[in-house]
Order: C-alpha cells, then structure tokens, then sequence
C-alpha cells in the first residue's frame, strides 16, 4: 500500500486518552497530520482537547462508549486514511482470561472489520514483545527474539494458569487474531497491517496525574521496580526498554513508510537486568540513594542478561535513534521529581 503522508491525511487514534496514544497524537500533529481521536466518553477527552487546544480543528473528538459491541467503529473509521489502534485492556490484577482476552480481540477485530469498507490505507497496532517471546526453561546461554517467532507457548501459559497468568500474556491472542483477519480478507480490504511490538515504554506521560498509583501499567511497574525493597532474585531479571517519544515516532514513521506494511516491528533499545537500572540512576542521580529516597539493592548482582531483541528489522525500515537508557531516565525521574514524589523516601 502506499505510504499515509501528513497531506490532507487524517487519522484515527483509538485509546486517545491513554499514556502511549497522548504521545501518538502529539506526534501527528507535529507532523501535520489530522487526527480523530477515539475515547469512551467526552469526560475522558476533556484534558485531551485541552492539551491539544493550540491545534484547533486538526484535532476531532469522536466518542466510542462500547469498543466490543458490533459495528461500534463504523462511524468513527469513515473518511480517515489510516488507524492507530492502541486502545486494550490492561491491568495487573488477577482476572480471568477471558474478562480480559475476549475484549481485546472484539475491539481489535472490531475496528478491521469497520475498515473493510473505507479508504483506510493503513492500519498499525501496538503489539508488544510479549508476543514473540517464549519462555526459557533449561536454556542455558542468552536467548535472541525476533519478528520470526509468535510466542506460542504464551498462549498455553494462559490456558494453563488460567487467572494466575500475567494480563500481559493475554496480548497474544489479540495480535493473533488480527494477523488471521488480516490473512483471511487481504484481498477483499484496502488496507494493510502493521503492529509495533515494543518493550516497556517509559518517559513522562502528558496526562495530568494526582499521584504515581495513578500511572499506566508500564511506569507502575518501574514505580515499584525502582521504590521497592526488591528481592536479588527479581533484581537480576531481564527485560528491555523503550522511550516513549521514540515508539510515537516509531507509529507515526509506520504510516509513512511504504515499507512498513505487512511487517511486525520490535521496537526496543536494549536488554538490562533491574539492579543494572539501580545501578545506572545511582550514577545520573546518586542524590535519591545517599537521602535514603530510594534503595540501593544489591549493586554486586552484576548487569548479565539472559534474553535480547533483535532490532535489525526496525532499523531498516524505521531509520530511528533511539534515546539512550540514561534519556530515558533522566526524563522519567525528572517527571517524578517535578510533581513531589520522590521529595522524601518513597517506602517506610
């Protein structure tokens, strides 16, 4: 298909309101896109159009109460020329899987099926590198994911540990399923697909936020990763990272990029173990440790990974830089030092 350039280009934003979307749109529109934005009610778009009120009519409010219900996008997709789909349940608490999965795939699905009938060139959803991750018993050397695997043993983990399955594991089916609309109607649809699978996406929201249990998912758990007395065993695990700004650039490049459609797209910059985080704020801000603010862990861990991403693939079809883990953090820590929460130590 061809590429979705700012020219006379409008498009839908699902999950407006929310912490990545905000970033999203604030990217189109410094882009010169148009940009509808989808929430659940005119409450939830209210800080939105106020944020965005220096764009005047580039920005349209579209209000969809109920994303699972039959049709509900068919109004919301006409006239716009592409879709970034990042709305999704997400959470941390215990729930059944299908509270949770059955959701997610309605929405997502959903959406596609609204498209199938409109000029919508392009439709990019957010992903994650949960789904091409696979779990890692008896591996005993460093293990390298990339768009070529789907993580199917995620699925099985859900099936198995039912509601003690992490909520994450539940992006799966809904990637899954979008892949197999996707395959299934590619003839008879104008668009094509593309999903983005970043890491945890970290740096400072643009919503308003009364405190950090107010936070989205991601930076709740970096919150707690970086605030807690955590155990050696939790400070040693792998995970990768991503700034915020540079997944918005990564949506927005998705639309211009001929070559972005069809594709799935990791989109992190680096693999670190939680006490090499420690360890790396300790050097851009020893003040939080030597004032008691935050703890210290183990700095002996040392910084070995047991998994990484390959992201030669984003590479040559995003051209992005990425910011730097420390850009990340400075940025991050900066937004939790400006609001107060990090004035005295944050656990008793």
């Amino acid at each position: 298909m061809p590429a979705v350039d700012p020219t006379n280009s409008r498009i839908l934003v699902t999950g407006a309101n929310g912490y990545l979307a905000m970033w999203v749109i604030r990217t189109l529109l410094e882009q010169g896109y148009t940009v509808r934005a989808v929430v659940r009610s005119l409450e939830k778009g209210k800080h939105l159009m106020e944020y965005f009120s220096s764009y005047g009519d580039k920005v349209e409010l579209f209000v969809v109460e109920d994303l699972i219900k039959d049709g509900s996008f068919d109004e919301a997709v006409k006239g716009v020329d592409a879709i970034e789909h990042l709305a999704s349940p997400a959470t941390f608490e215990p729930v059944e899987p299908d509270d949770y999965i059955k959701p997610a795939i309605q929405g997502t699905v959903g959406i596609l099926e609204s498209a199938r009938n409109d000029k919508v060139k392009r439709i990019v959803i957010t992903s994650s590198v949960v789904v091409v991750y696979n779990s890692m018993k008896e591996v005993t050397q460093m293990v390298t994911f990339d768009e070529t695997q789907w993580g199917d043993d995620v699925i099985e983990v859900v099936k198995k540990m039912g509601r003690d399955a992490s909520p994450w594991k539940s992006i799966a089916h809904r990637r899954l399923a979008a892949w197999e609309f996707y395959n299934q109607h590619k003839s008879e649809v104008q668009w094509d697909l593309t999903t983005l699978l970043p890491s945890f996406v970290w740096g400072p929201p643009v919503q308003i936020l009364k405190g950090p249990q107010y936070l989205n998912e991601s930076l709740k758990i970096l919150w707690s990763m970086i605030t807690d007395y955590q155990p050696d065993e939790a400070l040693r695990r792998t995970f990768s990272l991503i700034h915020n700004r540079d997944v918005s650039a990564a949506h927005v490049v998705a639309l211009r990029k001929e070559t972005a459609g069809g594709e799935r797209i990791l989109v992190t910059n680096g693999s670190y173990i939680w006490q090499g985080i420690r360890n790396l704020i300790h050097t851009l801000k020893p003040e939080l440790y030597t004032s008691g603010i935050l703890p210290r862990g183990n700095p002996t861990l040392g910084t070995e990974i047991s998994y990484q991403y390959d992201s030669e693939k984003a590479k040559r079809i995003l051209e992005l830089d990425y910011a730097s883990a420390e850009k990340v953090f400075n940025d991050t820590l900066d937004y939790f030092k400006d609001r107060g929460w990090l004035e005295k130590p944050v656990r008793a």
